[in-house]
């Protein structure tokens, strides 16, 4: 008989389970180990500012339902075009909780508002999280937060102009960590882009404000760990990082463990943590577009994603 991975015996000794003979041949994925936990949060301060209106008509203000109750976020208004669109949630890096100014043009070497989804026509979503802005619930340093995206995804794909089978899922440093808990907690999203997330949410150390939580619990740890939940994944999952600088190093050791073919790590040569977003979104924009049959045939390539950003 195998003997269970170390790591699942003590998430099933965590939860009160003891180890099933069915589970020797697979492991629990992401979904099945948040079921039942109840974190532990630490002190925090509080946010307080509510999400300001938009300046233009690039997007609304709306509120979605989540657990936690209503939470603010930025919607691509309907175009009333009377066609069904593709859509991409996007959670943008630092406090990415709360939700700011994703309309200003931003610079080509630090776009941090994916501007060319909507310049390609296609709806996003900006949805705050549990904490931030003037939102009710608390802030659980990426537990709580990835049950607010999902139910960000039920409003997205309940917009009469939004195509329901082509929802995306994307987001940058903090938001790519983030989204890559996401991904590994669902198959609801027709891919997935991670640009510079972390292997641990540990990683961001215990200064950084992200960690509302004892970072000496390894429960805590383990269920904010997306290096350790890679083959949960179910949908085609892309993870970018620029090599010379932001967390390459983390892509590179989820590369070094991950077995999952649904998961393609691309280290982007002489792009930055930041650098690497507009060129690379603006593929991925192209891409979703023509990404339109019953199934994906969305395809990046390590070669494509470079040749595209050096040029």
């Amino acid at each position: 008989m195998k003997l269970l991975p170390i790591t699942l015996i003590l998430l099933l000794t965590a939860t009160g389970c003891e180890p099933q003979p069915a589970k020797t041949e697979t492991r629990l994925s992401l979904a099945e180990a948040r079921r039942g936990f109840k974190t532990q949060l630490t002190a925090q301060a509080t946010d307080e500012e509510p999400a300001e209106e938009p300046q233009a008509n690039d997007f609304q203000l709306v509120k979605y339902e989540s657990p936690v109750g209503k939470l603010a976020a930025y919607l691509t208004p309907d175009p009333h075009d009377g066609k069904k669109h593709p859509a991409i949630i996007w959670i943008a890096g630092g406090d990415c909780a709360s939700i700011g100014d994703v309309w200003t043009p931003a610079p080509a070497d630090n776009d941090q508002t994916a501007s060319a989804y909507r310049q390609a026509g296609i709806v996003m979503l900006f949805p705050s999280l549990r904490g931030g802005n003037d939102n009710p619930g608390r802030k659980e340093g990426f537990l709580g937060e990835v049950d607010d995206v999902l139910a960000a995804t039920n409003f997205l794909q309940a917009q009469h102009y939004v195509d329901a089978k082509r929802i995306y899922l994307g987001g940058h440093s903090t938001g790519g960590t983030l989204a890559l808990l996401v991904a590994e907690s669902t198959n609801r999203y027709r891919a997935t882009f991670a640009f510079g997330p972390v292997e641990s949410a540990a990683d961001y150390g215990t200064d950084s404000g992200f960690l509302p939580f004892d970072p000496t619990n390894q429960r805590e740890v383990e269920l904010r760990t997306p290096g350790l939940w890679l083959h949960s994944i179910q949908t085609p999952v892309w993870v970018f990082e620029g090599t010379e600088q932001g967390n390459i190093e983390s892509l590179r050791a989820m590369a070094k463990t991950s077995t999952n073919p649904q998961v393609r790590f691309i280290p982007v040569r002489g792009a930055s943590h930041f650098s690497i977003l507009s060129p690379t979104n603006q593929l991925i924009a192209q891409k979703i577009l023509a990404d339109n049959g019953p199934l994906s045939n969305l395809d990046l390539s390590e070669k494509t994603v470079n040749q595209n950003f050096n040029q």
